[in-house]
């Protein structure tokens, strides 16, 4: 495919995409942005959203499809029947369409189930574009070191680690990292106390003012614990130490992140709060072609606000910071804590500052220091949820 870009055409081959995630708010617009690019589409996953699906396989007509929840499969197969594709459900369902002959595999499933497609999908030989930070928070020494083994790359699509993998292309042969700067937006309770926070509902803390994100991540951003776990993820991307990670708050959500160099240099990467651009950048990387965003103009912002963020109020990011210090299963019993949290929250059965405490207390468990293998971190992830229902239990509201 010729993709005219300015002067000069550049030679941008037809990619086979897979997409995990397909009817959330990523998966929809990488499928915009697939489009866009000409891509050919191999494989869609999604978890129960029928009339989504059904959709997006007439549309892109992929050779499999996935629904996770079995039921809501059985009614896509019926409702597909008249078009030559294979439709699967459940974990295997999963893994299958992540090992499905393709040429990268963007995973933007919400939470732990994203872990073992996306090694299924390593192991198949597929790069990866990765918009699931639980894989690699919870399982991030074996993730990276199966890359490495099966000559596999893994391209960032959160906004602030596309922004810093993007900065990095520039750096020097002897690399010179000193520093990584997260910045993060705040969440719509920035500037708020522990006390202003002990009554917000649901639907205050769904209220981003940035970005359109699905339920979980948004309340991970209101709680901040999205920084925290983007700094273990950071951590493996990049192989750089906790403490040479810094969170600024940026309340614009215009400079996505910086790194600084060893001769206190500092590069950012900055555009519109728009997730097309990270996730086009992972499709067409090293290539850079039109994207239709809207361009940033300076001048229509004005300022750029920088703050220093409030670890007191907001304890996750600490958590999460003492969590990969630790190493071993840490980090994936802070992960699962926190998934059941948010999901406790969500229901009304716990209060916003809860989750804190709640992951705070997957910190209190003796659990191995070294990297577990996967059937070690999915055991932790079931224990550490058993272990939070049941102190959610004793939560009086």
């Amino acid at each position: 495919m010729m993709v005219s870009d300015q002067n000069q055409d550049i030679d941008f081959p037809c990619k086979r995409i897979t997409i995990l995630g397909s009817t959330g708010s990523i998966g929809t617009q990488a499928l915009d942005v697939s489009k866009n690019l000409g891509c050919v589409i191999t494989a869609l996953a999604a978890h129960s959203d029928v009339d989504a699906m059904e959709q997006q396989i007439r549309q892109c007509k992929p050779v499999f499809a996935v629904l996770y929840n079995e039921n809501a499969a059985k009614d896509l197969r019926s409702r597909v029947r008249d078009l030559p594709v294979k439709i699967g459900f459940g974990m295997d369902g999963l893994c299958e369409a992540a090992a499905t002959d393709t040429d990268i595999v963007l995973n933007s499933v919400v939470g732990m189930v994203g872990l073992q497609p996306t090694l299924t999908a390593i192991d198949a030989g597929h790069d990866i574009a990765l918009a699931n930070k639980e894989t690699l928070v919870a399982g991030g020494s074996i993730v990276m070191k199966a890359a490495e083994r099966c000559g596999v790359k893994i391209f960032p699509v959160d906004s602030e680690h596309s922004a810093i993998f993007q900065c990095l292309q520039g750096a020097p042969p002897n690399k010179a990292l000193k520093k990584l700067i997260l910045t993060a937006s705040g969440g719509p309770f920035f500037g708020k106390t522990t006390a202003e926070l002990d009554f917000v509902t649901p639907s205050d803390a769904l209220c981003h003012p940035n970005w359109s994100m699905g339920s979980k991540i948004t309340i991970d951003s209101a709680t901040m614990m999205n920084k925290g776990l983007e700094l273990i993820e950071a951590c493996w991307l990049f192989n750089i130490k906790p403490e040479n990670i810094d969170i600024v708050i940026h309340r614009e959500s215009i400079v996505h992140s910086l790194i600084e160099y060893d001769d206190c240099s500092m590069l950012a990467q900055l555009g519109v709060p728009d997730m097309k651009i990270p996730i086009q950048y992972a499709l067409t990387w090293p290539l850079r072609l039109e994207c239709d965003v809207k361009r940033l103009s300076l001048t229509e912002y004005g300022n750029l606000s920088f703050y220093l963020p409030d670890y007191k109020t907001f304890v996750c990011m600490d958590i999460c910071r003492e969590a990969i210090k630790r190493g071993g299963l840490y980090p994936a019993a802070v992960n699962a804590a926190n998934e059941a949290a948010v999901a406790l929250f969500l229901e009304g059965h716990i209060g916003f500052l809860d989750i804190g405490c709640l992951a705070e207390e997957a910190l209190n468990y003796t659990l191995p220091t070294s990297n577990g293998e996967i059937e070690q971190i999915l055991e932790t992830d079931r224990y550490v949820r058993e272990k939070i229902f049941a102190s959610a239990q004793k939560i009086k509201r």
